[in-house]
């Protein structure tokens, strides 16, 4: 089963705080495996945008430090699955770890 998933990445590693991030890492994964892999430069940081952006590139995971609740809920709506408190790793590190089952996730670095 194809999966899309994105990470906010700055200085080559996660950013903890979603929306603020330089690009994102997108990664296609087939059969547990990393299929492609590429770079997309966001729109202009507005509330609410960037869920419909990423859905509409066929995200289907985001992986994440910080994202407010109300950002967790347009993902959702959008069929997208979140997974917050994410350590500030490499893009690829991660996405290997979410295909392994081994992904560590804590506490949402953001609160509002």
């Amino acid at each position: 089963m194809e999966q899309i998933i994105a990470i906010p990445v700055s200085n080559n590693c996660l950013c903890q705080h979603f929306g603020h991030c330089e690009k994102f890492a997108v990664f296609t994964t087939e059969d547990k495996k990393v299929a492609g892999e590429s770079y997309l430069i966001p729109p202009p940081h507005e509330p609410g945008v960037l869920p419909s952006w990423l859905a509409s590139r066929g995200v289907t995971h985001v992986i994440a430090g910080g994202m407010g609740q109300r950002a967790v809920s347009l993902f959702n709506r959008q069929n997208i699955t979140v997974f917050t408190g994410s350590e500030e790793k490499p893009p690829r590190t991660l996405v290997e770890d979410f295909l392994c089952d081994k992904l560590t996730t804590g506490v949402n670095a953001c609160d509002h």
